[in-house]
């Protein structure tokens, strides 16, 4: 490591606003209104659907359980009207052709201040990590930025994985024209964000910004060029998240994930940008931060009680976005046509792990949300995170609820069906978005040949809405056991993330899926009670008896391959990989070989 230049980075008080600050000037007018809109829009869209239910009913009174199940109704339905009043705000902008002002600098724009690049790793795969990062110098390099960038490898890993740490980063060190530094840490306090504000404490003074990556991602040397040098130009930001694409999906299962963030993610993303302004959130990774704000801001305290809701902030993205915004820093997110790239896991059973720390971290903030000083925005989107996860269980909550309400009212186990305008409006609620991004992918030629011409988008979409319904059950379930998990004071722990499977295999897979089988079954056999519940919960009973199966055959490489072949599920960067993703691909020397066994002396030379 370099010789250290402190920062001072204090331990927040939470309980304590800090001294009032101006208000960024960085947001579009009209953000108010836009707010007001969405906001009053999902409520009243919430409370028709309440009221709907409330009307079935009321034929034999209102009890308390019916008030319980209007109440799991309206929040659930008041979530769904959310997510599409953002997705058709997102699609009328993108319609219109019209973009959201965002702070930013012009394509050639060169930035003036340094760049510290962190990647924080804990006992990952380290080929493929150090081959991103040799990419990205590369890149940085060629777009004249080698003077102003340096890469920091923060290592929480264990100690025998140090040695092919090590190897690894002198290997990248001869071959990087940036500067690299490597370093790992003996005693890993506070996880991803201890590891950071280490960094920050002993080298920050030396960085005006710092550009924060996962394991698994990549950036172009124009991109991180461009985001520096608008940090320049707009000294009010303390952060510009990007909206990274997923690339690198070999199973039918990231491949699968892969293609919906790329054909909806505009939509949704455009949404947000558009009410968002500079209360945008951070995702932890892909984003540049001023170091000084971030020293100022972001210094996390450890929450009183035992894990999981107190203790070290696991999800610390999305609160050090709302710390920033509370010291008057600008949050932002910014679109990108390219140039931010991150992967996704490969199975469901990785996907899982994941999001359980996901989960306890965002239901960790409900204790933070009334810390003093944030703007409302800031804690209407630590609210939606924990939301996310609560929306499970509420789910489950509502179908038992119904089944007791329909068994009281009716002597036997009956499902309370919606209106005819109640069930069509559910059904554009959750699906509209889907075909509003189609629609508008399949309006430009050259959108559309990125996905491999209209029939290869069309038919994927018909394909992800069937497996999309099957498979919506399975992770009701899973986030639903997540949360009694936490509830229950059972914590998350560290585990290696893996990135690359070679597939689960069914006996793995029903173990996993042992909770959802049994649900699923005892919900069948409900069902054979009456024609009228079999007809509604069949979608629902049928994605949980079929877990095991999907679970196990979506986490094939070989089904990603033949999918590929059949043209299903392309995105434009396995059509035509830019030279950065190429770049980025191991080859023999991150394995320790001559690279003339691959290339050639000449290239060599």
């Amino acid at each position: 490591m370099p010789a250290e230049t402190p920062a001072m980075m204090p331990l927040q008080v939470l309980e304590e606003a800090p001294a009032p600050t101006r208000a960024p000037r960085t947001s579009p007018h009209g953000m108010t209104e836009r707010r007001l809109l969405l906001v009053l829009g999902t409520m009243i869209i919430g409370t028709f659907g309440a009221g709907e239910i409330t009307r079935s009913l009321s034929s034999d009174g209102i009890q308390a359980i019916d008030v319980v199940l209007m109440a799991l109704f309206f929040a659930l339905f008041a979530w769904i009207a959310f997510g599409f009043l953002n997705a058709f705000a997102g699609f009328l902008l993108l319609v219109s052709g019209r973009s959201v002002p965002t702070p930013a600098a012009a394509p050639t724009a060169k930035p003036v201040g340094r760049t510290a690049i962190l990647l924080p790793i804990h006992n990952e795969e380290v080929e493929p990590v150090f081959a991103r990062l040799r990419a990205m110098s590369r890149s940085i390099a060629a777009a004249g930025g080698a003077q102003l960038f340096e890469i920091f490898i923060l290592s929480d890993s264990k100690p025998e994985r140090e040695v092919l740490e090590h190897k690894a980063f002198r290997r990248l060190r001869g071959l990087s024209p940036l500067p690299v530094w490597y370093r790992r840490r003996l005693i890993n306090e506070a996880r991803k964000p201890g590891n950071i504000a280490d960094w920050v404490r002993r080298h920050g003074g030396a960085f005006d910004y710092m550009m924060v990556l996962d394991a698994d991602s990549l950036m172009s040397g124009a991109a991180v060029m461009r985001l520096a040098a608008a940090m320049d130009r707009h000294p009010q930001v303390g952060l510009l998240q990007t909206i990274p694409m997923v690339i690198g999906g070999e199973t039918l299962f990231a491949r699968w994930q892969q293609f919906c963030a790329r054909l909806y993610g505009p939509v949704f993303s455009a949404g947000l940008l558009w009410w968002s302004g500079a209360e945008a959130s951070f995702w932890g990774h892909n984003a540049i931060i001023r170091t000084a704000a971030f020293a100022e801001a972001c210094g996390l305290p450890k929450l009183p009680g035992p894990e999981p809701f107190g203790g070290h902030i696991m999800s610390h993205d999305m609160f050090e976005a709302a710390l920033l915004r509370r010291r008057g820093w600008a949050c932002h997110m910014v679109a990108m046509q390219d140039g931010t790239y991150e992967e996704y896991p490969p199975t469901f059973v990785e996907h899982a792990q994941r999001d359980r720390r996901w989960c306890q971290g965002n239901l960790q903030h409900l204790r933070v949300l009334d810390t003093a000083g944030f703007h409302w925005v800031s804690r209407l989107q630590l609210l939606m995170g924990a939301s996310a996860y609560l929306t499970s269980p509420l789910w489950l909550m509502l179908l038992g609820v119904s089944a007791i309400v329909a068994a009281h009212s009716e002597g036997s186990i009956q499902i309370i069906a919606p209106s005819g305008w109640l069930l069509a409006l559910t059904i554009v609620l959750l699906f509209a978005p889907k075909f509003m991004a189609l629609g508008w992918m399949l309006a430009d030629p050259v959108r559309r040949q990125g996905f491999g011409g209209g029939w290869s988008l069309t038919k994927s979409v018909l394909a992800d809405i069937p497996l999309s319904a099957l498979v919506a059950p399975m992770m009701m379930m899973t986030q639903s056991l997540a949360v009694i998990d936490i509830l229950r004071g059972r914590k998350s722990g560290w585990a290696v993330q893996n990135r690359v499977s070679d597939g689960v295999s069914m006996s793995d897979a029903a173990r996993a899926s042992r909770p959802h089988l049994i649900l699923g079954a005892a919900m069948a056999a409900a069902a054979i009670l009456g024609w009228q519940p079999a007809i509604w919960m069949s979608p629902i009973f049928a994605g949980l008896l079929a877990s095991p199966l999907l679970v196990a055959w979506t986490s094939r490489a070989s089904i990603g391959r033949a999918s590929a072949r059949r043209h299903y599920f392309m995105i434009p960067e396995e059509r035509r990989p830019n030279p950065l993703i190429r770049d980025a691909q191991v080859s023999p020397e991150d394995l320790g070989e001559p690279v003339e066994a691959r290339w050639g002396a000449e290239v060599t030379a």
